[in-house]
């Protein structure tokens, strides 16, 4: 076999790769003579088949076996022999193959950059800290009271707050429109739950009126049919009701299964502490990340990069089609949004590449126990079919790595903490909240 290298620009490689005739029909005879031991045609002995009989019955199979397991090979030995690691699939194309002839074909690829980690222990990164004051929990305690609340029918008109049971039915250009009508819907006015400028137009009414709430569709509607147009929603209200927030007492805890409110105040207490330490924790992993993308200078494979933004892309449509909005940003091309994106899709590439190469050279894995405890935490979310849940992921590889990833780059975010330089800055709850994006 005769590999010759074709392509070297940056992390991209090309060969073309000659077999020799002989070496193909070698193993085409060997495995010929496999399956004529184990044979039993008609009319000959078992295991005594002529090999013109066999090349007659199997000898296509064979030829297709034998070209499959030459060309892995090759493409292997290419790679092998340069130590190399295939980011993507190989492109692998056949050149020329008759039979009795050498078969040649051509490999090209991208390749996994060397990477030479820095030192780690110089790395200096910002813990962000925020304590959980009183009145956070008093906040806290009033939503809860706020979840809780109960609704009373009263006579008065309505106002913002309160809860209107109402039949309605939409109409545009004169018409009725799918999807624009309900009796006995339940809204809340100020809750924003209908397009703009409908609930407004409700704040006042009482039980038993009749109103005609005229508005117009948003123009980045979900319905396309609707979008920008404008419209006339009668509506009968039917009831009025004011929410009855319960008192924030031991009688809210018992309620809610707490001994009183003391353990209740402590409960959300310990829920917002952990809410702010992961907060914490996810500002200062982005630090690191700039960090460390900062000291790591490498190319990253085009082709990754690539899919990376394919999947983003993919997915920022998907959600701008269920929101009914038609650009994530109105102030910005779409070349524009696309350059952004792609910028996005290079660093995750490469901070992929690097947490990779962190956690390979340190001999970081997830351990099995910690895939099961995933695994279970995966299952309790889908009350049950817990056992469905765990039999996906146990059968499906690519759904398994995709529960894996996250837990690997903890892993290997812990071990890079383990030996830089933390500092804890107390922040404010609103420096903790702002998107450093």
């Amino acid at each position: 076999m005769q590999v010759t290298e074709t392509v070297n620009q940056g992390l991209k490689r090309g060969f073309r790769v000659v077999v020799p005739a002989d070496q193909i029909q070698g193993q085409v005879l060997t495995r010929l003579t496999e399956i004529g031991l184990q044979s039993n045609l008609p009319g000959f002995r078992p295991g005594k088949a002529p090999m013109s009989v066999l090349r007659q019955r199997f000898g296509k199979a064979v030829m297709g076996e034998v070209l499959e397991q030459t060309v892995n090979a090759g493409v292997g030995e290419a790679f092998a022999s340069r130590s190399l690691r295939p980011a993507l699939q190989p492109k692998i194309a056949l050149e020329s193959f008759e039979d009795g002839k050498d078969l040649a074909f051509t490999v090209d690829v991208e390749v996994l950059p060397t990477i030479a980690i820095g030192d780690l222990k110089g790395i200096e990164v910002e813990r962000p800290v925020l304590a959980v004051e009183a009145a956070e929990i008093d906040d806290a305690l009033q939503r809860v009271a706020k979840e809780q609340r109960s609704w009373n029918k009263v006579e008065r008109a309505a106002a913002k707050g309160d809860s209107l049971a109402i039949d309605f039915t939409g109409y545009v250009d004169g018409q009725a429109f799918e999807g624009g009508a309900a009796k006995g819907h339940v809204l809340e006015l100020g809750s924003n739950a209908f397009i703009a400028g409908f609930e407004d137009q409700l704040v006042g009414t009482k039980a038993g009126q009749h109103v005609s709430v005229k508005l117009s569709f948003p123009e980045a509607y979900v319905n396309d049919k609707l979008a920008g147009k404008p419209a006339v929603f009668e509506v009968d209200v039917v009831e009025v009701r004011e929410a009855k927030l319960p008192a924030v007492d031991d009688a809210l805890a018992a309620a809610l299964g707490f001994d009183n409110l003391e353990a209740l105040k402590k409960a959300v207490g310990e829920r917002i502490a952990q809410e702010f330490k992961a907060l914490g924790r996810n500002k200062m992993k982005r630090a690191l990340f700039d960090k460390l993308s900062a000291a790591h200078d490498f190319a990253v494979p085009e082709g990754m990069v690539q899919a990376e933004f394919d999947a983003i892309w993919t997915q920022l449509q998907q959600e701008l089609k269920q929101t009914g909005a038609k650009t994530a940003d109105a102030t910005k091309s779409e070349d524009e949004q696309k350059a952004e994106y792609r910028k996005l899709a290079e660093r995750r590439v490469k901070l992929g590449l690097l947490l990779a190469e962190i956690g390979q050279v340190n001999n970081l894995e997830v351990k099995p126990e910690e895939i099961n405890r995933a695994l279970s935490e995966q299952a309790r979310r889908f009350p049950g079919q817990e056992k469905q849940v765990i039999d996906y992921f146990r059968s499906n590889a690519q759904a398994l790595n995709q529960l894996r990833a996250p837990l690997f780059e903890e892993k290997v975010v812990d071990f890079v903490l383990e030996m830089a330089k933390v500092a804890e800055r107390s922040v404010t709850k609103e420096e903790l909240l702002k998107d450093d994006a």
